[in-house]
């Protein structure tokens, strides 16, 4: 190939590139953890207990009056990242008089955690969840058996009220699902995602 042939070949490859990239349209990147507007410079911790919170396997919900969290979140490249460190759940009934929660708790944490974008709104997505639990009762049908909840978990960040809401619209936004019993599961609950650590008292924001 000559001078005058690669100079035309590379004309035509750049214009292919450009009429590509209009084509496939705007790219977001992901969000990241921000403080009063500014991008968060290390790792931050967030403690916090859900407004109100229950998972729900077939034929049975369960509810927690404390469903505590512990998340460690910090930026890398640019992007929101974190791990679920702990999940202590106290007081937990279920919506059936047959069943009793003998014992619940989370399993293998910590949970790795991102943020993402789903146009318009920003998500942080909990993965490898996994959350056991033994139900009791006499006439309860599952007497006895560990049901383990395993999966995905996408909940919408508001920034104005400074929470994380899971909820199925959340779950089908970032196309992430929780399994139980070989069926889908539901996991319902807006978390306040307040600063303990660096930065108490002051707003985050993902963006």
């Amino acid at each position: 190939m000559n001078r005058k042939q690669k100079s035309i070949f590379l004309r035509g490859l750049l214009a292919a590139l450009a009429i590509s990239a209009v084509f496939a349209g705007p790219v977001s990147a992901s969000p990241a953890w921000n403080f009063e507007g500014k991008s968060l410079e290390g790792s931050e911790v967030i403690l916090g207990a859900a407004f109100e919170s229950a998972l729900t396997i077939p034929g049975l919900t369960t509810k927690c009056e404390n469903f505590l969290y512990k998340l460690t979140i910090k930026n890398e490249a640019g992007s929101g990242k974190g791990e679920l460190t702990e999940m202590p759940l106290f007081n937990c009934t279920t919506d059936s008089p047959a069943c009793a929660v003998k014992s619940i708790g989370a399993e293998t944490l910590p949970w790795p955690a991102h943020l993402t974008k789903v146009e318009p709104s920003n998500y942080i997505v909990i993965e490898k969840a996994k959350v056991g639990i033994v139900y009791s009762g006499e006439e309860c049908s599952l007497d006895g058996l560990l049901v383990r909840i395993t999966g995905t978990a996408g909940g919408l960040i508001d920034n104005t009220a400074e929470t994380a809401s899971f909820n199925p619209a959340s779950f089908s936004a970032t196309k992430t699902e929780l399994k139980a019993l070989s069926s889908k599961a539901e996991w319902g609950g807006v978390f306040p995602t307040e600063a303990f650590q660096w930065h108490r008292n002051q707003a985050l924001t993902a963006s």
